[in-house]
């Protein structure tokens, strides 16, 4: 690790020798619209110079500008203990390529290491990137401060209309920035300026880093747009710099244009004659005539319309998808070898699962229905539905299907690696997953669940997450499959009830198993089971038997309260981090709690996963344990740190979930 410590600052010293000319006098004073690079060091704190804090520092930043793990080109880590604790940022701007984000990331960093010498906190802005260091927590949280503005030096032709278009175009920008996912929040385009003469484009991009939430990415940027009168009205350009969030605006293109869209602005408002406004008044009475008359017409249309899809609808051999997903049924008997036993990757509820290769060498996997399974033709029509709009790294991905004579097939990419359940419950697989393996996979469900119930539309309630249905790829990435179980929730539904209970008994929620009612905290249930059998090593009712009636849950908290966590840890794992594992396990034991309230969402969920720095709130009793006395409630007064004093931090922010979602 020294080595590679010495290897970066090698590297460091001579770029910075090659770029001196550049980045010598990138300085506050010279933080202007001309040059590259714009920081703030902060004289608030020191760290010492060849100090713990430097090399973790030094490490941090390092390990961005090499990162190849993502490729939203966001980066957020911490690393070493208090006091010489790092938190650092590195946001590449939306538009770039994985390539110039690493290099724009090693160059700010460079110029930090430079310019911020012994300052504990620093940010710098660069035309590409922006990189930022603190000792204080400053992941999902929005800073206003410092802000930075580099008005253009050139004035517009007319202002005033300039200024009024561009007001209503950011509005529109910050919008679409704002609905971004956990990776991206970024936004960009043009609008045209009509004028007398000549038309006046006018290019904006407006970017948050992805842990602020919606809410406060919209507001960190519309304050960011109320400083522009301050610094850039009237001006061609300008840009306003903030810690959370950034905008840009030009009348010329400076973002790669596969980026750039026309956009559609809502009315803005001018002065127009009196002779205009009759005009006006004259053609709307007329539209609103005529609009009258096509309103019947079309309801008409309509009324017939829906009448049509409903018989569609109940005509089970429509699936309702688009006919470039259709696949030819002899393609897929070919592929598969007519559906051989030698392909057979396995037998479910609803058909076998065979693995097939295309004429062009494309492996796939064919889930090839049971004739006679009465839901086959239901349950075609939901995956396809859903899995045609879902794109998530995350998720299995859908490529096509094919029906042909009472044939339903749908068709997958292939993921070698098969499921979960084959490596953590085999008793020789199992010992190949290491820590690191385990808490990627971990992180990847999180992941995956988020976008169901938070960025797809319409949200997703799976129902029934166990390890048979997380796939592995090649690189051991999970990917979350099945979902003939899946329900549709619309954007503002909280819970739903059903009659007909479908899932695992041990992975379902109790309120789910009892009274058929679930939301997307039955699948947080569900996950936080998974998280356990992960660490453990061991299946939900593996502890049952004639003689034991305790399950891996009441096996988990009986340990968490008896102060002996370490027993819930698969004995294979003898390296690893320790704070990890036993955060996880608190999480774990955080999603399984009977009290649906309190379950976390898995916003918060991979909030925590993702920060070693927040305080977590203590468990509660899991569902389905099997108490044996009082004391087993009594108990959640004690704190986590009297337990495990060693594995807290002293941050006093925690996340509080009141209302379930």
């Amino acid at each position: 690790m020294d080595s590679s410590r010495m290897l970066f600052l090698f590297i460091v010293s001579i770029l910075l020798d090659l770029l001196a000319p550049a980045v010598a006098q990138v300085n506050d004073a010279v933080c202007n619209y001309t040059v590259d690079f714009c920081r703030r060091c902060s004289y608030t704190g020191t760290y010492e110079d060849g100090g713990a804090y430097q090399k973790n520092l030094h490490t941090l930043l390092s390990s961005f500008s090499s990162n190849n793990q993502t490729n939203s080109g966001f980066y957020n880590s911490s690393t070493g203990q208090d006091p010489d604790k790092v938190n650092a940022i590195a946001l590449c701007r939306g538009d770039v390529s994985l390539n110039d984000c690493h290099t724009c990331v090693n160059l700010s960093s460079s110029i930090l290491f430079k310019d911020c010498l012994n300052q504990d906190e620093a940010i710098i802005w660069g035309e590409r990137c922006m990189v930022r260091y603190s000792r204080k927590l400053i992941f999902g949280t929005q800073e206003d401060e410092p802000i930075k503005y580099l008005p253009s030096l050139s004035s517009a032709t007319d202002p005033e209309e300039f200024d009024l278009v561009l007001n209503l175009f950011l509005d529109t920008l910050t919008e679409k920035a704002a609905s971004g996912d956990s990776l991206k929040k970024f936004a960009a385009g043009h609008v045209i300026i009509q004028g007398s003469t000549t038309n006046q484009p006018i290019y904006a991009l407006l970017q948050c880093t992805p842990d602020l939430g919606k809410q406060n990415c919209s507001g960190c940027l519309k304050g960011a747009i109320s400083k522009i009168p301050e610094c850039c009205s009237g001006k061609q350009g300008g840009r306003v710099l903030k810690p959370s969030c950034n905008l840009r605006f030009e009348t010329n293109l400076f973002y790669d244009f596969t980026a750039d869209s026309l956009v559609a602005l809502p009315g803005k408002k001018s002065t127009i004659s009196k002779a205009v406004i009759v005009v006006i008044i004259t053609v709307v009475a007329i539209v609103f005539v005529a609009m009258i008359l096509i309103g019947i017409f079309i309801s008409s249309r309509m009324r017939r319309r829906r009448k049509k899809l409903k018989l569609e609808n109940d005509n089970s051999d429509d699936i309702g998808v688009v006919e470039s997903l259709q696949y030819d049924f002899e393609t897929i008997r070919s592929a598969t070898d007519d559906f051989s036993d030698a392909n057979k990757l396995g037998q479910g509820g609803f058909g076998a699962v065979y693995k097939g290769r295309l004429p062009n060498g494309k492996y796939i996997a064919v889930k090839r229905l049971s004739k006679n399974s009465e839901q086959g033709d239901r349950e075609l029509k939901t995956e396809v539905t859903l899995l045609s709009q879902l794109h998530h790294r995350n998720l299995v991905r859908l490529l096509g299907f094919c029906l042909k004579a009472g044939e339903r097939i749908l068709i997958y990419e292939y993921v070698p690696n098969a499921s979960l359940d084959h490596f953590i419950f085999d008793p020789i697989n199992h010992g190949h997953l290491n820590w690191e393996t385990r808490y990627k996979i971990i992180r990847g469900i999180s992941r995956g669940l988020l976008y169901l119930h938070e960025d797809s539309c319409p949200r997703i309630i799976h129902r029934d997450l166990k390890p048979s249905n997380i796939l592995l790829d090649e690189d051991m990435n999970p990917k979350i499959a099945d979902f003939r179980m899946a329900q549709l929730f619309m954007m503002d539904q909280t819970r739903g009830d059903t009659k007909t209970i479908m899932g695992t008994y041990g992975y379902m929620a109790p309120k789910y198993a009892i009274h058929g009612r679930f939301s997307v905290k039955s699948d947080v249930f569900s996950f936080g089971v998974l998280v356990l059998e992960i660490l453990s090593g061991r299946k939900i009712t593996s502890f049952l038997s004639a003689e034991n009636e305790e399950d891996l849950l009441t096996y988990a908290w009986r340990n968490w309260k008896a102060d002996t966590v370490t027993n819930i840890i698969d004995p294979v794992l003898t390296t690893g981090l320790g704070t990890e594992m036993m955060r996880c396990i608190h999480i774990g034991l955080l999603c399984v709690q009977e009290n649906v309230t309190s379950r976390p969402t898995m916003t918060s969920v991979v909030s925590l996963l993702n920060s070693h720095s927040m305080t977590l709130p203590l468990p509660s009793r899991p569902a389905y344990y099997l108490h044996n006395s009082e004391t087993d409630t009594t108990e959640r007064t004690q704190s986590y740190e009297s337990k495990n004093p060693e594995h807290v931090s002293i941050n006093e922010d925690s996340i509080t979930e009141l209302y379930p979602r």
